[in-house]
């Protein structure tokens, strides 16, 4: 499971012209769900999620969305698993199947909310309008396969 996670002042998902999820100051969470991912990779996205610490206090990152009672915009991405090393035209293999993806990102969804974080979404499979006002800019990678 991979998530590129930014810091944001706002953000918003717009589908068919309408606005399906915004969030005020948190995390904007574009994750990708690779074949075989499972409950572990569930487990340690959330982990990060809530607890990531890029939140600024006395010019330092000490805080998480937590701690500064932020929000989350969950939106599926799997074009974060495009292979682009031989050729120019993404391969998508890794991505998991869509029945797969759909139900390990509800269960990601599921689990920030169980935490009592503030959580929107986008809609799984659809042409969403991502705004975001970043916030630094600061942006982290999160790959539950390997570290960094």
């Amino acid at each position: 499971m991979i998530a590129v996670v930014q810091r944001v002042s706002a953000a918003s998902v717009t589908v068919n012209g309408k606005i399906v999820g915004k969030i005020g100051p948190g995390l904007l969470a574009l994750i990708g769900v690779a074949q075989g991912d499972g409950q572990e990779d569930v487990d340690y996205i959330v982990r990060k999620l809530a607890n990531l610490r890029v939140f600024e206090r006395d010019g330092k990152m000490t805080d998480s969305v937590r701690d500064i009672g932020g929000s989350l915009l969950v939106v599926s991405q799997f074009t974060l698993l495009g292979d682009v090393r031989r050729g120019n035209r993404p391969d998508f293999m890794r991505a998991a199947p869509p029945d797969e993806a759909k139900k390990l990102l509800d269960d990601c969804v599921a689990a920030l909310r169980g935490l009592g974080l503030p959580v929107e979404t986008g809609v799984f499979g659809a042409h969403m309008e991502v705004s975001s006002m970043g916030d630094g800019p600061v942006t982290i990678l999160l790959d539950s396969k390997r570290a960094f």
